[in-house]
């Protein structure tokens, strides 16, 4: 599986990947590439059928997913990294902390559906929708879970959702639809950032607070007056807790 990345900071830097929501591609990193380059070896990449990586047909799973990850990491010859992960990104973090916790020095986990099987129905309705109307026809109501009303710069990310490949949204919705990460999170030993937001609509606090007693030692933050894509919105605040975190 070949993932598009795009590298930036010192190469002899700690490498941090970035993994993105699902429906964007890495360009939603851009608030954050330049502040984290400044220490590390940033690489931030597409998940399988997003942006430019490759797009097999559907359906995909979480494993998946996190084994692409560790693939990158093998192509990069890199031994060990850190990871940052939103949405998509963050389930994907939970599993590799799971799974492949020796490739991994530690995890910033933000917004992370972490039982998205719960509602697997919902996904396999996105899915189907998807491939029979395009991913266009999801995008109003998506940044509307996404964004407070306030935050208007979302140009860039609503072209990021309609230009995402219908099959490859489709098939990481199946992916979430069949994805419980519950049960490992005790098994976690890597230290982990988990952040969510007093606002999210689509991986409501309420979901990922409890995980913050589940994995041990893990540093809970609850960001005020935002909504689920709040690295994007709000990196102000992020980007400090991601630098500190890191470090």
């Amino acid at each position: 599986m070949r993932l598009n990345y795009v590298e930036n900071g010192p190469a002899d830097a700690p490498v941090v990947l970035l993994g993105s929501s699902l429906g964007t591609t890495l360009e939603m990193w851009a608030p954050q590439v330049e502040v984290l380059a400044a220490r590390h070896r940033v690489v931030a990449f597409d998940h399988r059928g997003h942006g430019e990586s490759d797009a097999p047909k559907g359906p995909y799973s979480i494993e998946e997913l996190g084994r692409d990850v560790v693939e990158l990491l093998d192509a990069l010859e890199v031994e060990q990294a850190s990871y940052v992960g939103i949405s998509l990104g963050g389930a994907v973090g939970l599993w590799l902390a799971q799974n492949a916790s020796e490739r991994f020095h530690r995890f910033a986990v933000i917004c992370p559906p972490s039982n998205p099987a719960a509602d697997a129905q919902m996904w396999a309705d996105r899915a189907a929708q998807v491939r029979a109307e395009g991913t266009e026809a999801i995008t109003d109501a998506t940044l509307g879970r996404w964004f407070l009303p306030e935050f208007t710069e979302t140009a860039a990310v609503r072209q990021m959702l309609i230009d995402t490949p219908d099959e490859g949204y489709a098939a990481c919705c199946e992916a979430l639809g069949s994805t419980n990460l519950l049960p490992g999170l005790t098994d976690i030993t890597a230290p982990v950032l988990l952040v969510t937001t007093d606002s999210d609509t689509s991986i409501p606090p309420e979901t990922v607070v409890p995980l913050a007693s589940q994995i041990p030692g893990a540093h809970l933050e609850i960001i005020e007056n935002a909504a689920h894509l709040v690295t994007y919105s709000h990196p102000e605040v992020i980007n400090p807790l991601l630098l500190t975190h890191l470090a």
